[in-house]
């Protein structure tokens, strides 16, 4: 029988008309959206189905999207199946914004306090960091510590001030994002290329996220936790910033809080789940980014995503 970890996606899967027809098939997933839609007093959804692209890309839109579409999918997934994620999952764990989806699939967070709390993440990362301060990059074709070595030399300023730049994501399979000062990740891009990293490239985000310069947010996120702190998960948690299980309420809210500013080890994760017996890995909600990364990190699992009416189909026969 194969052991399956449930995961859920981040930002940048998200695109207009994610959730559209998932949401005309099932009620399951019209209920998770339209409460998610009370929870913010904003057509969401609407946004999510229609467009415009640059509004759902806007961080505070982009993270409660992407969480209301992965619960939608789950929800499906449940109903129709007549399951609980408790029968299936041994595991959950999510990237960046998705560790939220995953503790709300968890049942740590209801829907609609994962929707406030991301659309305050959100708010708070976009506001941490003034316009064109800062920047990120990913540098396809190097480990971990090369791109820390990058990061560590790219640093000082040819003045000899220091700036932030540091890993963001470790992905796995030779793909690190950087992030921190503009200057600092153009510098970074200009050392890998010089260290033949194979491609380094900036990447068209609104912030620099997963680094220092989001202190201000990690800090909005633990007066947020204080007022709605998790639950204890029904199956536990793989964190981003520990690569290990969590379940403990006070223990997930102080990974949360460092999430904001730390790396996701995301490559770690895949790899202490596989370390726990998983072999298979379902990825829910918008995109295959995450299934095209089992594939990297773990060659031998099993990975399949189910975002529409049709994948569902195929994940419950896996199921």
């Amino acid at each position: 029988m194969p052991v399956h970890a449930f995961i859920f996606p981040g930002q940048g899967s998200q695109a207009p008309g994610m959730g559209r027809d998932l949401a005309a098939a099932f009620a399951a997933a019209r209920e998770v959206l339209e409460e998610v839609d009370e929870t913010l007093q904003q057509k969401l959804s609407k946004l999510m189905f229609e467009g415009p692209s640059d509004e759902l890309t806007l961080t505070e839109n982009a993270q409660p999207a992407l969480m209301a579409h992965s619960l939608a999918v789950l929800r499906v997934l449940e109903r129709e199946g007549g399951f609980r994620l408790t029968d299936r999952a041994v595991v959950v764990a999510g990237h960046s914004l998705g560790e939220y989806s995953a503790l709300a699939a968890a049942g740590a967070f209801t829907p609609a306090q994962a929707a406030r709390l991301l659309r305050l993440r959100g708010q708070a990362m976009q506001k941490a960091v003034p316009a064109g301060t800062g920047a990120m990059a990913a540098l396809l074709g190097a480990e971990m510590a090369l791109a820390e070595e990058i990061c560590a030399a790219a640093a000082t300023a040819p003045d000899g001030t220091r700036q932030v730049v540091q890993p963001a994501n470790d992905n796995g399979g030779g793909q690190v994002v950087i992030s921190g000062h503009k200057e600092a990740v153009e510098r970074a891009i200009e050392l890998a290329k010089a260290r033949g990293v194979r491609r380094a490239m900036l990447l068209p985000v609104s912030a620099p996220f997963h680094c220092a310069l989001m202190a201000p947010a990690a800090d909005a996120m633990a007066a947020a936790l204080e007022h709605s702190p998790p639950a204890a998960p029904a199956v536990p948690v793989i964190a981003n910033v520990s690569a290990a299980k969590a379940t403990d309420p006070a223990e997930i809210t102080r990974l949360l809080v460092a999430q904001v500013t730390a790396t996701v080890r995301w490559r770690e994760c895949m790899q202490a789940m596989a370390a726990l017996g998983v072999d298979s890995f379902l990825e829910l909600g918008a995109g295959k980014v995450l299934t095209g990364l089992v594939k990297r990190i773990l060659p031998d699992a099993a990975a399949a995503a189910a975002g529409t009416p049709a994948e569902i189909e195929q994940i419950l026969k896996l199921l």
